[in-house]
């Protein structure tokens, strides 16, 4: 038989289908295909616990379902390429040739080009479908988003869900559409210049529809757990199989929807003892598969472990880049002034945020108050696009209790300022969708479960967020909305026409963006430096290879600042030049307040709440 991957239904070349599971619980094992048409067609034993069967009759679009022993309940397939009717269902023979690419002369985003937009299909349009969110990549190619950052698409149960509670790892959620809907939204992203990654969950598995206990005793942990349940067994006993299972899964991605990288989930509750790591092998298994194509993988680490981008050779994951909630988190206090829970150990001082265009991380080995450890290792030697920096994600923004942006928490100036630095610092930026044109909706936790396990996902979800104080009271608690509910879910969807209602956020993203893309220094800074210029100000020296092409960044994020002098080298211009302005986040267009004609040979005026940008001009053409 013709097999592109160990396990799942496959159709064959010479027509027919193959069917592989691994299966070590069963004594037999059968086969229904399109249930009501015949009686169960027993599969054959394999070596080390797999079954196999080849149907001659069995066909894409075909729906199927395994017996296993005695017991008479039909199962899905774990290895499912689609679930038309849920995970509980019948599965699906897909065949994924059958595709029309046109993107044969894609060939991914380079390094260090990669501007990431989280998005959820359920909640990105009114539709919530793969087929509606393709019809805006055209407009978010426009405003500069090079590469989408999906979370999770991978089968859930329930009507709508943020997708975390993965149980079927092959499928593409049935309520967003079919897999050949999937990939023609990949391909419409490839046509307008933008990759598509994928957030994949291999930490855990969600509480409802997985069936794979069915089949194997093995495939969860007996050494750890996570947060959220079973861990996965990458490395005790059986865990051969179950390995191949997830690299496959990780390879299928890749190869039959041509996404461009992967965002694994919780990187530290993903347990491997293993000589390879099974990220690592992940990675290495999928960079074969598309050698043709620049894949970028991303991690979520929130352990802040160096390791995690050194390559696979040195004892890495080779990651190419991982999330930076320390960016979030300083910049949050700055504006927010809360520091509550897991902010507690951030000040949000200008010198927090000079470090964190410097260096990255902020913590890189020192002890971390609120978990009473050290947290971190040194990145030294880090490339500043290994850290991926965001002012709101999709946690982020639910885990403020009741869903607000962060444009509806903090003073406008500050926002621009900090979407500023957001977006012409020398990290990777993250915009979470909506966030570039300023979106009332909020983006809520919910989950659609029957009502034991709803009523028990909320307690947890409260639980969660009693670590913030000011959402402890009874008062607080009775606005936090109900995961389970609909509404909740329907509130969260976008509203596209406030890219005309908030005109003047969405022109400041536009703008910050091209000056990002187009900007020799800003899209390829030869080193970064910064010094503080009073409590709330502070300034960025962008240098170039050649000095009279060095960039000034200054933010104040207090009142106006009277500079009589500024005892500071930084900002001195290049010898035979001066400083003649570019961009202000206070310029009417963005919605500020006017720009303060400043001049830096003499006294002048830092207006309050707000980021300017200067280049170096020779004074020749001064006058």
């Amino acid at each position: 038989m013709t097999r592109r991957f160990p396990i799942g239904a496959e159709c064959q070349p010479e027509g027919g289908a193959h069917f592989r599971i691994w299966a070590p619980n069963a004594r037999q094992l059968s086969l229904i295909l399109n249930h009501h048409s015949g009686s169960a067609i027993p599969l054959q034993p394999e070596a080390n616990g797999y079954w196999s069967l080849f149907h001659p009759a069995a066909q894409a679009g075909d729906r199927y379902q395994f017996q296993i022993n005695d017991d008479t309940r039909l199962y899905p397939d774990p290895a499912s390429h689609y679930q038309p009717e849920g995970p509980h269902a019948a599965s699906c023979i897909v065949k994924p040739d059958l595709f029309a690419w046109t993107d044969s002369a894609w060939s991914g985003i380079p390094s260090g080009r990669h501007v990431l937009y989280e998005m959820h299909i359920g909640t990105f349009t009114q539709a919530g479908t793969y087929e509606a969110a393709a019809c805006e990549l055209k407009e978010l190619a426009r405003l500069g988003v090079t590469t989408i950052e999906l979370m999770p698409v991978a089968e859930f149960d329930g009507a709508f869900g943020w997708g975390y509670d993965v149980v079927g790892f092959f499928a593409p959620y049935h309520g967003y559409g079919t897999p050949d809907d999937f990939r023609a939204f990949v391909n419409e992203a490839h046509a307008q210049g933008i990759a598509v990654i994928l957030d994949v969950i291999y930490n855990h598995v969600g509480p409802s529809g997985a069936y794979f206990s069915v089949f194997s005793d093995h495939y969860y942990s007996e050494r750890y757990s996570s947060d959220w349940g079973a861990a996965i067994n990458f490395d005790g006993p059986e865990s051969v199989a179950v390995r191949e299972y997830f690299i496959a899964n990780v390879c299928n991605w890749i190869e039959t929807f041509h996404l461009d990288g992967l965002r694994f989930d919780a990187t530290h509750f993903i347990y491997d003892d293993s000589p390879m790591h099974i990220i690592a092998e992940m990675i290495s298994a999928a960079r074969k598969v598309a050698a043709h194509r620049t894949l970028y993988f991303i991690g979520e680490n929130e352990s802040q472990q160096a390791y995690a981008t050194a390559p696979v050779d040195q004892g890495g994951y080779g990651l190419d880049a991982v999330w930076n909630d320390d960016f979030h988190h300083s910049t949050n206090v700055a504006i927010r002034g809360k520091r509550e829970a897991y902010f507690h150990d951030y000040k949000g001082t200008v010198q927090e945020l000079i470090s964190l265009t410097k260096w990255g991380y902020l913590y890189q080995g020192q002890y971390y108050a609120w978990q009473e450890k050290v947290r971190g290792t040194p990145v030294l030697g880090k490339a500043a696009s290994c850290f991926i920096s965001f002012l709101q994600n999709h946690d982020q923004v639910a885990n403020s209790g009741f869903g607000k942006r962060l444009h509806q928490h903090v003073h406008p100036g500050d926002m621009r300022a900090m979407t500023a630095l957001l977006l012409l610092a020398p990290q990777t930026p993250l915009l979470f969708q909506g966030q570039e044109f300023g979106a009332s909706a909020p983006f809520l936790f919910f989950a659609d479960h029957e009502p034991t396990l709803a009523a028990s996902v909320e307690i947890g979800r409260t639980e969660f967020l009693s670590q913030f104080p000011s959402l402890q009271s009874p008062l607080s608690l009775a606005y936090i909305h109900r995961p389970e509910t609909r509404k909740t879910f329907e509130r969260c969807k976008l509203d596209f026409s406030e890219r005309e209602h908030h005109a003047a956020i969405y022109q400041l993203h536009h703008e910050l963006l091209a000056l990002r893309r187009e900007d020799p220094v800003f899209s390829d800074p030869y080193n970064v430096d910064g010094a503080i210029i009073s409590e709330c100000a502070f300034l960025l020296r962008f240098f170039a290879t050649s000095a009279e092409m060095d960039r000034l960044f200054i933010i104040n994020l207090g009142v106006d600042l009277w500079c009589e002098s500024l005892a500071e080298p930084l900002l001195a211009p290049p010898a035979g030049c001066q400083w003649q302005l570019i961009w202000s986040s206070e310029h009417p267009k963005y919605g500020g307040e006017g720009i303060h004609g400043i001049d830096l040979s003499q006294s002048f005026v830092i207006s309050g709440h707000s980021a300017q940008v200067f280049i170096a001009v020779t004074s020749a053409m001064e006058g």
